[in-house]
Parts: C-alpha cells; sequence; structure tokens
C-alpha cells in the first residue's frame, strides 16, 4: 500500500497504455489521481479499482481536453473535488492517419485539438491551481518522434506533436517565475491501444524491433519511467527540454 502524500496528480488519457503505467508510478509513490478518459468508461473503472487497491484515492472525470469548454469544466471539478494539483501529465493524443494529400480540415482540426490545442489550455488552468498552494508544480507532456522524422500517414500528428513540443518551451521559461517545472517525453513506436489504428502496425513494429540498437520496441513503462524522473525533485533543472525515449533509433540513418 502507498503511503499517500497529500498530493494530486492529473493524467489526461490516464486509464489505458502509457497514461496508465504513468497513473501506477504516480500512486505508488503516494500521489491522489485525477484521471481523464473520453470514451471507454469500462477500462475507466477497472484501471481506477486498481490503483485505489493501492491506497489513493482516485477521480475519473470525463472530458474532451481538444475543447477548451471542456478543460475549464474538468478544472473547475478538480478544484472542487481535490483543493489542489501539484502535477500534470498532458498525455491524451488523438489524430487522423493519412497520407497528405488525403488530409481534410476536419481531420487537421481534430488532431491539432487534442494534441496540441489541449496542452495550452491544460497548461494554463493547471498553472492556476498550482500558483494557489504556493508550491508551483510540474507539467509533462507526451510526444513522439514524427515531431522531427517523418513517418507514413502520420503528417497530421506528426505536425501536432511539433507544436506540442514547441509549446513546451515555451511554457517552461513563461510559468518558471511560478516554480512550475515543464518538459515532455517523447518515445519511438509503442504497442498501446493507440496503435491499434496503423493500418501498417505489425510491419511498423517488426521494422522497429529489427532496427532499434537497444533490441526492443519502446514499452510503455520505459516511457512511465522518463515521465518520472521529470516530475522528480531530480530534475529540477530541466526545463523546456524533449526526452528522447525510443532505444535509439533515430540516431539512425
Amino acid at each position: 500500500m502507498a503511503t499517500r502524500n497529500g498530493k494530486v496528480a492529473l493524467v489526461t488519457g490516464g486509464t489505458r497504455g502509457i497514461g496508465k503505467a504513468i497513473a501506477h508510478q504516480l500512486a505508488d509513490q503516494g500521489y491522489d489521481l485525477v484521471l481523464n478518459y473520453l470514451r471507454n468508461r469500462t477500462a475507466a473503472k477497472e484501471t481506477a479499482a486498481e490503483l485505489e487497491a493501492k491506497g489513493v484515492r482516485v477521480h475519473l472525470m470525463k472530458a474532451n481536453v481538444g475543447d477548451v469548454s471542456k478543460i475549464k469544466e474538468l478544472f473547475s471539478q478538480i478544484e472542487q473535488e481535490c483543493g489542489r494539483l501539484d502535477i500534470l501529465v498532458n498525455n491524451a493524443a488523438s489524430g487522423v492517419l493519412r497520407p497528405l494529400m488525403e488530409l481534410e480540415e476536419s481531420h487537421w482540426d481534430w488532431t491539432m485539438e487534442i494534441n496540441s490545442k489541449a496542452l495550452l489550455f491544460c497548461a494554463q488552468e493547471a498553472a492556476k491551481l498550482m500558483m494557489k498552494t504556493g508550491e508551483g508544480g510540474k507539467i509533462v507532456s507526451l510526444s513522439s518522434l514524427g515531431s522531427i522524422r517523418v513517418l507514413e500517414n502520420y503528417t497530421a500528428v506528426g505536425v501536432s506533436k511539433a507544436a506540442l513540443e514547441a509549446l513546451t518551451r515555451y511554457l517552461a521559461v513563461e510559468l518558471a517565475p511560478h516554480n512550475i517545472v515543464v518538459n515532455a517525453v517523447s518515445g519511438g513506436a509503442v504497442d498501446t491501444d493507440a496503435l491499434r489504428h496503423f493500418p501498417n502496425r505489425e510491419e511498423l513494429l517488426q521494422s522497429s524491433a529489427n532496427r532499434t540498437p537497444a533490441g526492443r520496441i519502446v514499452e510503455p513503462e520505459d516511457l512511465a519511467n522518463a515521465v518520472m524522473f521529470l516530475l522528480s525533485d531530480k530534475a529540477w533543472m530541466v526545463r523546456g527540454q524533449t526526452l528522447i525515449v525510443d532505444g535509439g533509433i533515430s540516431l539512425l540513418t
């Protein structure tokens, strides 16, 4: 059983995949959790039960973080139910996977709203709550190699992640005077639910495993470990950085 530390962490998209792995590590450190989800309430309840068994409080909050009005409602609910917020893990992601010439305006808008706009407005609301305690806080986002490399069918998502990384730098500088530390973690191919939407999933995973110097693809726990480092006081002087966790695959030409 974890000893509760009196602090609260929000993980968007925190009930499955990478978000769930991060939530478990936060629970192990005694954080009460707010897990945001959008669609699968059954999976959300199952994850909440697993985490509550560790002795922490878990609040499930449904919201589309691509909608600013829903973001404001989410953070109002957090303030009412938890009274504070110490950590924001901006993990929720979505996007349309199509060749560049097949992208439509609605595909672009949906992808940018969930993956980029959400960080700006979640960070604004999170910072307000972090400032109220006078203790500051930490914000970490999840990115991907598509932000700096060209991946097949990944145009909209890759650009949205590039925007997320740029925004991470701006947030890090502007929020630093308020004792708020902002960074990001970028991963290589990870076999999560999201990857099952890729038409070439098996090929992508096998190709990544074969080419990765570390000898295997990245697992959710690898990214969670990196996130937890950036959320720790050991990373206090790391600001506005995107930490790449990919087993070395991006080093290859």
